[in-house]
């Protein structure tokens, strides 16, 4: 299935120019309970993500479609590789960091700090230094949904994984910390603050953070905030543009934070990814499908 211009939403010209005319929005699987944590694996030519709540990683390659490629995932969410090219992968059940390693094994990188043990990793990203990024929220702890019910040790915050293996809190003033996106450089980190999903109207909105010298945030303050819905996850393009979740599809924001188009979807966004040969398309974890779309765009990382 396919979508014409009816999935567009022009906002400002220059979004009418990330956009093909001949490149329809399409669903490329269905039938799936939640998806999550889409990550591109070129070498590979396929890409990775969660059927979360199904409790199995998912694998699509283009002209030959679906199969199952880790099951059970220890109901895994965000997922990256590292700058060795191995997978990288955020579990709610085991409330670790796990690594997959060249032989196919599980090594365990990441599951406690100061002694405890992390809530429920939600979105990981890896810095152009090799330091492994992510968010631990209580979102796959509070429920039998997406991990199973388990009690908290320690508040949300987010996390730097040094390449030593040094575990660090970098921020942990959020309610909700989920997903996050480095610009290509590194420079600059977007993280959403999804909020206290307990509270009727919980905070959500995305912060922005200055990286200085790979180790050290500065700022944070907030960046935007998408309506209608929140930000769940999202992805950066070569130029610096933000490509946010949202409950009507994605949202395309500028560096300055401004909206300046959405490709609309009529299911609510979780994550989303570059990816292909040329990492210009973008593949959209939508409730139970996975969507993709062409664009005149190329992900951070594409020349």
């Amino acid at each position: 299935m396919s979508y014409g211009e009816e999935a567009h939403e022009v906002i400002d010209p220059r979004f009418g120019h990330f956009l093909l005319g001949n490149a329809a929005l399409e669903v490329l699987a269905s039938g799936f309970r939640w998806t999550e944590g889409p990550v591109w694996m070129g070498d590979w030519n396929c890409l990775l993500f969660q059927d979360l709540p199904d409790n199995r990683t998912m694998r699509w390659i283009p002209d030959a479609g679906i199969s199952i490629y880790r099951a059970p995932s220890a109901y895994a969410n965000g997922q990256a590789r590292d700058r060795e090219g191995r997978l990288v992968s955020c579990s709610h059940r085991d409330r670790c960091i796990f690594r997959i390693e060249r032989d196919g094994s599980r090594t365990v990188i990441a599951d406690r700090h100061a002694g405890k043990r992390l809530n429920s990793p939600n979105d990981i990203a890896v810095h152009p230094d090799g330091a492994i990024w992510f968010t631990d929220p209580l979102y796959g702890i509070a429920t039998d949904y997406e991990g199973g019910r388990q009690k908290s040790e320690q508040p949300p915050a987010l996390y730097r994984l040094d390449p030593s293996g040094a575990l660090r809190i970098m921020a942990d003033d959020f309610a909700g910390p989920n997903g996050l996106a480095f610009t290509s450089d590194g420079a600059r980190l977007f993280v959403a603050e999804t909020g206290d999903q307990t509270a009727d109207d919980p905070a959500q909105f995305i912060r922005a953070f200055d990286v200085q010298g790979g180790s050290r945030l500065t700022g944070g303050a907030r960046f935007h905030t998408v309506s209608p819905g929140y930000c769940d996850g999202m992805a950066v393009d070569a130029g610096g543009y933000l490509w946010a979740s949202a409950r009507d599809g994605v949202h395309c924001i500028d560096p300055s934070g401004t909206l300046i188009g959405k490709i609309l979807i009529p299911d609510r966004v979780s994550n989303l990814c570059f990816g292909g040969p040329d990492m210009n398309r973008l593949f959209i974890c939508g409730s139970d499908k996975l969507y993709g779309i062409y664009l005149n765009r190329r992900g951070a990382g594409g020349a």
